[in-house]
């Protein structure tokens, strides 16, 4: 079976995205098979896989509210073993469609369920919120992996969604566990990121991944080209970045989890 991870912070702007689609697509260049599933109603993940807004007319939403099978709704992407599960428009009005309906934070668990062991990993990108979308991700996944900024304040969202993954663990979803915490945005030149960095670590000891994401120009130019950092440029800090976040993350999971 693929293991499901969510990607989740109820912070925009944290780098949540990027390292859905970059760590998918550099697990897939390391031969893994990978799916990208947006359930963002923005469609970030989706455009910068090649699929801007109005590209597709199908996709997630479809299999959460009509109950279309994910092998109808998936699209390649530039890279063979990574495969996406897009976005629309109509992702908009999801969240308030699925309150009306039964077990509404169990669709998307149930739509991946059929094609969880066609892939080694399936990455959810979730919006920026703690709405219905992203509880279904934390129904659905196997762990969440927690995108962060060197901020003061996303210490306080931290926290927040700490408690709320317990809670989902509790009554929802007893396999869930943390993946990993990944700095992102890092900029060493600033005190505040080695102490946010400390304070994480100190908090979290062994769930934080020893690689961070630096800001890079070429890392931010990337989704409007459609392509992941290691096809727009393999040679940025911000490829190589996530390529070593890809064989972090996979020695983790060999060695069965985080330290």
């Amino acid at each position: 079976m693929g293991r499901i991870v969510a990607v989740a912070n109820q912070k925009g702007g944290v780098g949540k995205t990027t390292t859905a689609v970059n760590l998918g697509a550099s697990l897939a260049a390391a031969e893994k098979r990978v799916l990208v599933v947006d359930i963002d109603p923005q469609g970030n993940a989706s455009s910068g896989l090649g699929y801007p807004p109005g590209a597709v007319d199908e996709g997630v939403y479809d299999a959460l509210l009509d109950g279309r099978p994910v092998t109808e709704l998936t699209r390649p992407t530039e890279l063979p073993q990574l495969t996406l599960l897009p976005a629309h428009r109509d992702l908009v009005g999801a969240e308030l469609e699925l309150v009306a309906e039964p077990d509404r934070e169990q669709r998307l668990r149930r739509a991946l369920e059929p094609v969880a062991s066609a892939y080694d990993f399936i990455f959810v990108d979730t919006p920026p919120s703690l709405g219905l979308l992203t509880l279904n991700a934390l129904v659905a996944a196997d762990a969440v992996l927690i995108p962060m900024q060197c901020e003061y304040f996303a210490l306080e969202g931290l926290g927040q969604l700490v408690a709320t993954i317990e809670m989902v663990k509790t009554r929802l979803n007893q396999r869930l566990e943390i993946e990993g915490i990944l700095l992102c945005m890092v900029d060493p030149r600033l005190n505040l990121t080695g102490q946010v960095d400390a304070e994480v670590r100190g908090h979290f000891d062994g769930a934080v991944f020893d690689t961070v994401i630096p800001r890079n120009v070429r890392l931010s130019e990337s989704p409007s080209f459609g392509q992941p950092i290691l096809l727009y440029d393999v040679g940025s800090r911000g490829a190589q970045s996530y390529l070593a976040l890809a064989k972090e993350f996979l020695k983790r999971r060999a060695n069965g989890g985080p330290r």
